[in-house]
């Protein structure tokens, strides 16, 4: 039998290899990203047991065969051995590792670590939780340092190895934290659970800090924690650890922009140049291209500190790439994406699945009914897998149930998407979101159309059960749908953008200022032309001119396009619509001050709408016409064709979908407030908009809301009822915020700021 060759000592097989490579020391520390230093060390033998990683990025650099990097690494792994027997084999396994030299930020976190858990002794445990790359081990580690004196007793680390495919066991973890105690080998208990009452025996009367790093789950830990007494136990772990009681609790997150660029700032103050010095500018950039991860901010850092020719600009600009970030995120043994890989092996595969193709989804965050639109899969296993997400932080918690990615684990989840999924079936997986999303939409949309009976949700897999539920979801999902309906107008899918942008017609009246009505009507109207059909070509052009008006105050826009919304319409021969189009060019020309012209539409709107027997579109018409006779200063008139609206919607003959009835008289009533303050009937003012603040309830627009409790605040204020005047006041400026109306939200504080200067504060 052949004898096993003895192993290879590691400095003379690197500087072997090196010199057989043809590379200096200073060539193979800037193909590797490790420092001359470090490889210095390893071929004089001072470093014998370096990490695996870093070897990884020297066999790489030197472009080893398979069979020389193999036995580079198994050099290294020898030094490592021979290095952890020549240690004591006990005091020296838990020893606290060495301080962050150049650690940043975290001041409230480590404050939070240097509160104790008070009077219950169950939060002596502490568990900081979070994503990779978030900084867990460095931030429990420095806290540490800097409370040497709190704990007399002494400081003991454990490396759990929670995401090593065979984690440390809990029985030997007791094992190395009750020899590093000082109990003697023959004394352990081979019973693990005789192991873990005599940790917590030896621990409990002695003031000492336990850092449990690194764990695997609740199964890992829970034996290693201590019962009552003084000992404190941190846990650190990228999995939230919810099965723990009594236990205080941190959920991480990334560094705010202030700390993570004085983190890079710091990384580099030393950094030898050959270029201008690293402007704030750029590392802000940097900072921000990473996050705020300090794992990717230190390898940010590394990198320049390594690179003395490139400049904080040189950088940001490499890593502006989106496809190539994560790629050039890596110095030497650090690397972002190692960071990733080792929470994504702990995936199941319908996980895997999940976590890769949320990455397809364009909005900031997600539900589980999208995730199973991208998948396929039940909705209950969904959500089960995403809590598992959240658990691992892969994903971050949002509002309600739904989560979100970081952007650097987005990049990493579309990376793995693109490498482990064929073209196709990306594409079917997003083709498959898309029509759910533009269903559901449209299905949501339906909710508040006059005289229509919305459709179940698709799939059964929203919410969709009123005008409510309905609402919720169009705003909550609005980042997703609305790029969805711009993937299908690039595709040319006309009838479906049409169908749902219809769908949003009265919607979006009570979302008015969300920032893109007129992006979905002009989408809509190119769709309609695209189709041949001047009518329909109508309709959504009197939709967009609705958008630019009232929504973005272009009332120049809205103008144009009501014109030539109307000669479709007379083309089209579809008297309605050419009714629209006159209503909206009146109140276009309201706002551009052209009352003569104005006017006139807004009167033949009215008539037309009339003829045509529309409840819905009459009662508007009558309202703007009632606004042009406000900015004529005729108050009376005004105020008699808003009452007449009033009527009209609370008639049973004449009154339009009830839904539709009660926003109408909402609008008229505040209307009617208005004119009565033109009339100085300041108590009828106050009176009429009370009626109008009365439906807010059914409504619950907050732009209309906060329209009436404005005319109620100045005519409470004409009535020397300042205060109260003052309080109604507050409570519109709170609904012009809430509706993002900034333009009456600038009227109202200007209005506040001259009551204020009266001498009466809020």
């Amino acid at each position: 039998m052949v004898g096993t060759p003895p192993p290879e000592a590691l400095g003379p097989l690197l500087r072997g290899l090196r010199h057989a490579a043809g590379m200096t020391l200073e060539e193979l520390a800037e193909a590797s990203g490790v420092s001359d230093r470090a490889i210095g060390d390893m071929e004089r033998g001072r470093s014998r047991g370096p990490r695996a990683r870093t070897v990884q990025a020297l066999a790489d650099a030197l472009r080893l065969s398979p069979e020389d990097a193999d036995r580079l690494l198994g050099a290294a792994r020898d030094g490592r051995r021979r290095v952890y027997r020549e240690k004591d084999g006990s005091r020296g396994l838990c020893d606290l590792p060495p301080r962050v030299a150049d650690f940043t930020g975290r001041e409230e976190e480590l404050a939070w670590l240097a509160r104790d858990g008070g009077a219950d002794a169950g939060a002596r445990a502490a568990i900081v939780s979070g994503g990779p790359g978030l900084g867990k081990t460095s931030l429990v580690v420095q806290a540490a340092h800097h409370r040497a004196g709190r704990f007399p007793g002494g400081r003991f680390h454990v490396d759990l190895r929670g995401l090593d495919p065979r984690p440390l066991s809990p029985h030997d973890a007791l094992a190395r934290l009750l020899k590093s105690l000082g109990v003697r080998e023959d004394d352990l208990p081979s019973d693990p659970d005789e192991r873990t009452v005599l940790l917590r025996r030896t621990v409990r009367d002695r003031n000492l800090l336990v850092i449990l790093d690194n764990a695997a789950d609740e199964a890992q830990v829970r034996p290693l924690l201590p019962g009552e007494g003084a000992c404190t136990f941190w846990v650190t772990s990228r999995r939230a650890l919810t099965g723990i009681e009594h236990a205080r609790r941190l959920a991480l997150a990334p560094l705010p922009a202030g700390a993570a660029a004085s983190l890079l700032a710091g990384i580099t103050a030393g950094r030898p140049t050959r270029t201008p010095a690293s402007d704030p500018a750029a590392l802000a950039r940097i900072a921000e291209l990473c996050g705020g991860l300090p794992l990717a901010l230190r390898i940010a850092g590394n990198r320049l500190v390594s690179r003395p020719s490139w400049s904080a600009a040189n950088l940001a600009d490499r890593l502006a790439a989106e496809d190539l970030r994560l790629d050039r995120l890596a110095a030497g043994d650090l690397r972002v994406k190692s960071a990733f890989t080792l929470s994504y092996e702990q995936l199941t595969r319908p996980a895997r699945l999940l976590f890769r193709r949320l990455s397809l989804v364009p909005g900031p965050d997600f539900s589980p009914a999208l995730g199973a639109a991208l998948t396929g899969l039940p909705l209950d296993r969904v959500e089960q897998m995403l809590d598992e997400l959240v658990e691992l932080g892969l994903l971050d918690p949002a509002v309600d149930d739904r989560a979100r990615f970081h952007d650097l684990v987005r990049l990493y989840a579309h990376q793995r998407l693109v490498e482990e999924e064929t073209a196709g079936a990306r594409e079917a997986a997003r083709t498959a979101m898309n029509a759910w999303l533009l269903a559901t939409a449209r299905a949501a949309g339906q909710w508040f159309e006059p005289r229509v009976t919305p459709p179940p949700a698709p799939g059964g897999l929203a919410d969709l059960t009123d005008r409510q539920t309905a609402e919720a979801w169009l705003r909550t999902e609005s980042a997703n749908w609305f790029a969805a309906l711009q993937d299908a107008a690039a595709a040319g899918q006309w009838r479906t953008v049409v169908d749902v942008a219809e769908s949003m017609h009265w919607f979006s009246d009570r979302w008015a200022f969300w920032g893109h009505w007129h992006t979905v009507y002009r989408l809509a109207r190119t769709a309609a032309r695209a189709l041949g059909d001047p009518a329909l070509e109508a309709t959504h052009a009197n939709y967009l001119s609705w958008a630019y008006t009232y929504c973005l105050r272009r009332p120049g826009d809205g103008l144009a396009v009501a014109l030539e919304a109307a000669e479709l319409a007379r083309t089209a021969g579809d008297t309605v619509q050419e009714a629209w189009a006159l209503a909206y060019a009146a109140y276009a020309g309201r706002w551009l001050g052209k009352f003569d012209r104005a006017l006139p539409w807004a009167e033949r709107a009215a008539e037309l709408f009339a003829l045509a027997g529309d409840k819905e579109g009459h009662p508007q018409a009558l309202i703007t016409l009632a606004r042009h006779q406000h900015a004529l200063r005729r108050f009376r008139e005004s105020l008699d064709v808003m009452n007449r609206v009033v009527d009209l919607v609370t008639d049973p003959r004449t009154a339009p979908a009830p839904h539709i009835a009660d926003y109408t008289a909402m609008n008229a009533s505040a209307g009617a407030a208005r004119a009565l303050l033109g009339l100085g009937r300041w108590r009828d003012a106050v009176r009429a908009a009370d009626r109008a603040l009365a439906l807010d309830p059914r409504v619950g627009v907050p732009s209309l809301h906060g329209t009436a409790a404005l005319y109620k605040a100045r005519a409470l204020w004409a009535l020397d009822e300042r205060a109260e005047a003052l309080r109604v006041l507050e409570d519109a400026l709170e609904s012009f915020t809430a509706a993002e109306d900034s333009g009456s939200l600038e009227e109202g504080r200007d209005l506040k700021e001259r009551w204020t200067a009266a001498g009466l504060s809020p």
